[in-house]
């Protein structure tokens, strides 16, 4: 996974954003109870870990009350931009900085033969499930919508997303707060596949194309740890079949038999 400036930033503005480096980055609790990044003082809740694999989040032995997204982790998490880490009580989001303007051009005029995109929900109500994106599809609350949120203070037409070569186009249609692509918050953005996109704070949506799913499973696949093999002891010499063994030693028995049996 590969991220454009990858940041944390707090929420309630606790402290001021604080970039993401190669290498680990400490998070723990401090002496006055609030959080602490790097080399602060205080016990160790958890670290953030960035290498060419990615993000992620180790939890500490011991530690308790660490959420990606609402849901617990108790050892390791694999991180994404958009993501929300919660922490005693704060919430942290990995934030990545916006496209450069050719980027998205490039993106947008892509030529991708597979017939459409896909949305799939990866928290909220619409968690597990997909939607293709080959046609304009209306996000808001209204029984119309092509992905409905059905809560109260949810805009009745709150967006479109539609595909345009190789990006996804999300267009606000006039709500009240916007979405949040990449922990960014947004009216209108060009997406790329991986982007992530928030809406109402909860509902969560990754987009993918067809035609890149099997590289990126190849590559999660190849960021879990790989847990060592035994080794197979080393063989002396070339032992003979079991069965050819078993022959010649029941040969030898009905041998004996006759030769010591006979009057």
């Amino acid at each position: 996974m590969q991220e454009h400036a990858l940041h944390l930033h707090f929420s309630n503005r606790q402290q001021p954003d604080h970039p993401l480096a190669a290498g680990v980055l400490r998070l723990v609790r401090q002496a006055n109870g609030t959080l602490g990044l790097g080399e602060a003082p205080g016990a160790l809740l958890a670290q953030f870990c960035l290498d060419r694999r990615g993000l992620w989040l180790q939890v500490a032995n011991g530690a308790r009350g660490i959420h990606v997204n609402g849901r617990p982790v108790r050892r390791m998490a694999l991180l994404r931009a958009g993501d929300a880490v919660y922490a005693d009580g704060v919430e942290l989001l990995v934030r990545a900085a916006p496209r450069q303007a050719t980027e998205l051009q490039q993106a947008a005029a892509a030529s991708v033969h597979e017939a459409c995109a896909v949305l799939r929900g990866v928290g909220g109500a619409h968690h597990g499930r997909s939607f293709t994106l080959g046609q304009a599809r209306v996000v808001g609350s209204m029984r119309e919508a092509d992905i409905r949120i059905d809560e109260p203070t949810f805009a009745p037409r709150h967006a479109v997303l539609e595909r345009q070569g190789g990006a996804v186009l999300l267009r606000d249609l006039g709500s009240a707060e916007g979405s949040v692509v990449k922990g960014v918050p947004v009216r209108d953005a060009v997406l790329a596949h991986g982007d992530q996109v928030v809406v109402e704070g909860q509902h969560r949506f990754v987009v993918e194309f067809p035609a890149a799913a099997p590289r990126v499973a190849d590559e999660e696949a190849a960021r879990r740890p790989v847990p060592a093999q035994p080794t197979a002891p080393a063989r002396s010499g070339v032992r003979l079949p079991w069965l050819l063994l078993a022959a010649i030693l029941l040969a030898g028995a009905l041998s004996a038999l006759l030769w010591f049996g006979a009057p």
